[in-house]
């Protein structure tokens, strides 16, 4: 597919506004249902529902992988919807707040940044300011809300390891033998993530009961199926390969803004002075390190992600 400046906008525009919104879907969702099995089951489903409408449009054969693609495939699908997805979702089955989860995964850019320095590369000074100033603005929210915040403190550390896993899938990927089309491997990546979900789930203990889910609860889950899987996560996984990952990045700064005020407005959510303040030094942070950081020129206006 090419990589006109036109799909890029549109793509980021679904990823900022929808994904934005499925920290909320996430917390109603979890409220019924078990953490592992709800996304495990998420994930799935997505897959199922994009690799038909690829088989519609492109026949059986448009699947058909390399053993090295699937490979990379399995590695993404743990990084992102494992790690990444899974884990925030325990954690906001453990009690954590929409808003405040969504500002910790907002430091996916710094996280990205970090991995790169340690790649060999050599930022700017005004990049590593931004870094510092960001990991400072995690400190402080997770010092004013991990003691006495009515939420177990493990569970902001299980976003902020899901934030680093997240970053390094997202660093990685286009450093991997992956398919051609970004869609197909939104596919397998969606498909092994959600299984090795369920399968964990299932050897801890939670068990599948649908009937006892809430109408609410089932209307968050399809609204995580559709929207923030098959139309978001597809979205960013194109976006992986079609455009600069400072310029992916900037959704970073963008949801916690959509999660903190739908979190207010619907779930009554408390915004507090210390969430607003470090809140706004890792939103600033974000801003500063992926504004200070030149986006690569693409050489040719397709297409094809380079997988050397």
């Amino acid at each position: 597919m090419p990589s006109r400046p036109v799909l890029v906008v549109v793509a980021l525009a679904i990823v900022y506004i929808v994904w934005g919104s499925t920290y909320l879907g996430i917390r109603i969702m979890v409220e019924d249902m078990p953490p592992m099995i709800a996304a495990g089951g998420r994930f799935l489903c997505a897959a199922v529902i994009l690799a038909v409408i690829l088989m519609v449009r492109g026949g059986l054969a448009r699947l058909a992988l390399t053993r090295a693609e699937v490979w990379s495939c399995a590695l993404i699908g743990l990084l992102l919807p494992v790690l990444g997805q899974g884990l925030v979702t325990i954690a906001e089955s453990g009690g954590a707040p929409s808003g405040l989860v969504a500002l910790l995964i907002a430091a996916v850019p710094l996280w990205v940044l970090l991995y790169r320095v340690l790649a060999g590369e050599r930022p700017k000074r005004t990049t590593v300011a931004g870094v510092l100033m960001g990991f400072a603005g995690l400190a402080v929210l997770l010092a004013a809300n991990g003691i006495g915040g009515g939420f177990p403190f493990w569970a902001l550390l299980l976003v902020l390891f899901s934030s680093a896993s997240w970053a390094f899938g997202s660093w990685l990927q286009p450093r991997l033998r992956m398919p051609k089309d970004a869609f197909v491997a939104a596919v397998y990546e969606m498909a092994i993530g959600g299984a090795l979900l369920l399968v964990v789930g299932l050897a801890g203990g939670e068990r599948f009961a649908p009937a006892e889910y809430s109408l609410r609860a089932w209307g968050a889950w399809v609204y995580l199926v559709v929207f923030g899987s098959v139309v978001a996560f597809s979205a960013y996984v194109w976006l992986l390969q079609a455009a600069n990952i400072s310029l992916v990045a900037t959704y970073a700064y963008v949801n916690p803004l959509v999660a903190v005020l739908l979190g207010w407005l619907v779930l009554s959510e408390a915004v507090t002075v210390p969430i607003v303040a470090g809140g706004a030094i890792v939103v600033a942070a974000v801003v500063l390190v992926v504004s200070t950081e030149r986006p690569q020129r693409k050489t040719s206006s397709v297409k094809e992600p380079d997988h050397g």
